[in-house]
């Protein structure tokens, strides 16, 4: 059984913290393998990812975390597999630089095709030595053994027999793995052992349950915004009415009816922390600050597209071109008999986790530092804590506990870094935590993007030309980790320097023309540094809105040339497997062919059906949305989504189909909903109300699920990749519905009617 130390009894049960401490992720049979004995921690050491306790069972050590979906369930089942031992015998402990290497987080959906496969290596070599120790100690050849649950035992005389533990329980191995020689996403290692062949699997591909639902459910689960320590002050931010706005000066006195705050400031850093947490609300509230004046640095919101259309590029790309010469592009359209051509704007949109972020920093100059964050990378939050605040790397410990969100580069880095700057100034553990006003505000934001997508057609209507752009703001104007102080609110606030990436990206799919060109333009922020409007990685980063417009292109053609819109991609997919994909999803939707849109109405509701594919770094998609559409008040909702999905081997069926109606439900949300709303001086959807998400009665009836399997092929995630395929799906489904074309999003009531009128 998988028993979890209390978070309060860690913390407290010796008065202290100390670096030994086991976190929430390390269960209670990980104690009997001495952790504060534990080799340093080395990518080229087995002990680095892998130990077996005194009972047999193992522990993985994984340099990411679980965000919600089970991850580490799935990675316990790969670890598992090669060990021959029950899932539940395998504890996952994440998400601490004390206790794991850096394996990038939870980052780009490869926690199961880069950190699992990493631990599943492990795995194998570690059953691997296992077995050569046995082979000694029994005196039978390696391949006369066999395993069952954790003990080796010969073929030919099951009497002689030997378990885990009692080979190597409570110790560590001695052993060295081949590594890549890199951190993050792309640790790799390479192993003697070889991985165990599809056929003779027991526990990949089994539905093993999440490990965190009963904890979350009954609340016993804790959060960062549960850490305490003794002696800790809470910490508010004070932040300007008018962004770009610096303090001049500061009226002490204005507070000073507050027991005990104190304040916080360096350069355009301003804060209050107090021994109470709603002293330091309340001090932040009524403290009186004389800003800068400032020009307000935002256009009117109605001049958003305006404004990328007209601003000159920093930065220019492209990427999956087919021809190497420009002028080749130009020829081909001018040689087309047809051109057609449709351009699509997205908003900026903002995380709106559902609660705003927390941090404890508690700084030690001459000790350890700790950062308590809910950040999904906790390696680069505690180097950026440590960077912010002075110190080397390896005196800064990470320690990362379930946030309320983040699928991306949410407020959670900010907070890490405020509390950093605070716990310094004043020489104490600080919590750190947002206002929900502030959290909506001022997290970073995915930017906004105006797309133009050109087809030119020959006399029969087939595409001899292609071309798609995109133009909008970068979407790594900060750092998608927070390592870099400049990549964090509280660092620009205190004036480190900036690195945005300038960078931007292209359709993903495997469309075929004579001639394709995918290139891209980043334009410079309304306001270089200190802005509620910075940009970042959300979920998915740019693919819904890259493919909301890729792919309502591919019908737009699909029709103007009188073509079934699923017919009309089978042309022009090349590869196999997705096109089976399209055709698993048209199967199970019960698609029904069409050249133009249907428009079945009932009374004042209208019904369609639109498709959306795309791949993302291996895996692909196809969704089939069917929704409904109120003609009298213009408000869609879903009935039925069918998502096809392939993302190579399967580890955890429940746990991949669940994970996909989480994509879906997110990005219909998007779709519909989200749309960040701002004046010349500030954000101004800041809450629920300004700042609407998917609610329940607003999710989808159905979500149908079609799974396909490739056991003898690599996974490559499920995270992100659903994402990108529905807001497309969503908008031309409303146009078979409706015959309404929507190029704008998010797709509103009163976009709608205005479409309708």
């Amino acid at each position: 059984m998988n028993h979890q130390i209390n978070r309060r009894q860690a913390l407290f049960g010796a008065g202290a913290l100390t670096v030994t401490v086991l976190m929430p992720g390390v269960t209670a049979r990980a104690q009997t393998i001495g952790l504060d004995k534990r080799p340093p921690l080395d990518a080229r050491k087995l002990a680095s990812y892998i130990s077996i306790d005194q009972n047999g069972g193992a522990t993985a050590y994984y340099g990411k975390m679980d965000m919600g979906q089970g991850t580490d369930t799935g990675v316990a089942q790969m670890v598992a597999e090669e060990l021959d031992l029950p899932a539940e015998r395998v504890s996952i402990v994440m998400g601490d630089t004390a206790l794991t290497l850096n394996q990038g987080g939870a980052s780009s959906s490869n926690g199961i095709s880069a950190g699992g496969v990493t631990l599943r290596n492990a795995a194998a070599e570690a059953r691997r030595l296992l077995v050569q120790l046995a082979a000694q100690r029994l005196g039978v050849a390696e391949g006369d053994l066999k395993v069952e649950n954790g003990v080796i035992i010969a073929i030919n005389d099951s009497a002689k027999k030997v378990s885990y533990g009692e080979l190597i329980g409570g110790r560590w191995f001695d052993a060295e793995v081949e590594w890549n020689g890199e951190k993050g996403n792309t640790l790799a290692i390479k192993t003697i052992a070889k991985l165990k062949d599809p056929k003779d699997y027991k526990v990949i591909g089994t539905s093993a349950p999440r490990r965190d639902v009963a904890g979350k459910i009954n609340g016993t689960q804790d959060f960062v915004s549960d850490v305490r320590l003794p002696g800790m002050l809470h910490g508010r931010m004070v932040l300007p009415p008018v962004a770009g706005a610096s303090p001049v000066s500061v009226d002490e006195s204005s507070i000073k009816s507050i027991p005990g705050v104190q304040i916080v400031r360096e350069k355009a850093f301003l804060a209050v922390v107090a021994p109470k947490e709603w002293d330091a609300v309340k001090a932040a509230d009524i403290l009186k600050v004389t800003w800068s004046d400032v020009k307000p640095p935002f256009p009117e919101q109605k001049e958003l597209y305006n404004h990328i259309r007209a601003a000159k590029p920093v930065a220019s790309g492209g990427a999956n071109t087919n021809i190497k010469e420009p002028e080749k592009v130009d020829a081909a359209f001018k040689a087309a008999d047809r051109i057609i051509e449709a351009t699509y704007e997205w908003p900026f949109q903002s995380h709106a986790s559902m609660g705003p972020a927390c941090s404890v920093v508690d700084y030690q100059p001459n000790g350890v530092t700790r950062v308590w964050t809910g950040s999904q990378k906790p390696h680069y939050t505690a180097d950026g804590v440590a960077a912010i605040l002075g110190l080397k790397p390896d005196q800064v410990r990470g320690i990362w506990l379930p946030g309320p969100g983040s699928y991306g580069r949410n407020d959670a880095g900010d907070a890490a870094a405020a509390a950093a700057v605070m716990s310094k100034a004043v020489g104490k553990p600080v919590r750190f935590q947002s206002m929900r006003n502030e959290g909506t505000g001022w997290d970073p934001k995915a930017p906004a993007s105006v797309h133009t997508v050109r087809a030119g057609l020959d006399k029969e209507g087939k595409i001899v030309a292609w071309h798609f752009h995109s133009k909008g703001f970068d979407r790594l104007d900060v750092n998608s980790n927070e390592s870099f102080p400049g990549h964090t609110l509280a660092g620009q606030l205190i004036g480190a320097p900036l690195k945005p990436g300038h960078t931007y990206g292209t359709p993903s799919e495997s469309y075929r023309f004579p001639v394709k060109q995918q290139t891209w333009d980043v334009v410079a922020p309304f306001l270089a540094s200190m802005s509620p409007l910075r940009t970042s990685h959300l979920r998915d980063p740019l693919g819904p809105e890259i493919h909301f417009a890729n792919e309502s292109f591919m019908d737009e053609v699909a029709f103007a040339t009188k073509t079934d819109p699923i017919e009309f991609r089978l042309r022009y997919v090349s590869d196999a497997r997705d096109q089976e994909l399209i055709k698993a999803a048209a199967e199970k939707a019960g698609w029904q062919k069409r050249t133009a849109a249907r428009r079945v109405q009932t009374g004042d509701l209208a019904t369609g059906q639109g498709i959306g594919y795309s791949t993302r770094a291996g895996t692909r998609v196809a969704v089939i949305a069917e929704v409904e559409v109120n003609m009298k008040t213009g408000r869609v909702r879903g009935k039925r989504f069918v998502v096809s999905h392939d993302c190579g081997i399967i580890i955890n069926p429940q746990l991949l189909t669940q994970t996909i109606e989480g994509n879906i439900l997110q990005a219909f949300s998007r779709s519909l909903f989200e749309e960040v709303k701002f004046d010349t001086r500030n954000v101004t959807s800041v809450d629920w109300e300004g700042y609407p998400i998917l609610e329940i009665g607003d999710a989808p009836a159905t979500v149908e699920v079609v799974l396909l399997n490739r056991p003898n092929q690599r996974p490559t995630g499920a995270g992100e990749g659903a994402m990108r395929p529905v807001v497309a799906a969503v908008a031309n489904a409303i146009y078979d519905a409706t015959g309404v074309r929507l190029r704008q999003g998010p797709f509103t009531p009163d976009r709608l009617r205005a479409g309708l009128a």
